[in-house]
């Protein structure tokens, strides 16, 4: 009989996020409000079609959701895989 493999993951189809900011460069103000939220909460705002989406260049720079994605890291999410918007440089 031959072993059954789990399949493999699949890798994401964009490359993973880099921050255009410091990590210490970002708002406590605004970090106190992401903290108070829940990760469902935070993980649904920054998905394509929100308001205030996960905005990335084609090489994984972010270019909006900083705060966010700083949280739901700190919290154990693979921010890498999330869905975002790509942004072409005019």
């Amino acid at each position: 009989m031959v072993p059954v493999l789990p399949p493999m993951p699949s890798l994401p189809d964009h490359p993973p996020l880099k921050p255009l900011h410091l990590d210490q460069s970002l708002s406590a103000a605004k970090l106190q409000e992401m903290e108070r939220q829940s990760t469902a909460i935070l993980e649904q705002s920054v998905l394509p079609g929100q308001p205030h989406c996960l905005k990335a260049r084609p090489d994984g720079t972010i270019l909006d959701g900083h705060h966010r994605l700083y949280i739901l890291r700190k919290r154990g999410i693979n921010v890498d895989e999330l869905p975002r918007d790509i942004i072409e440089k005019e």
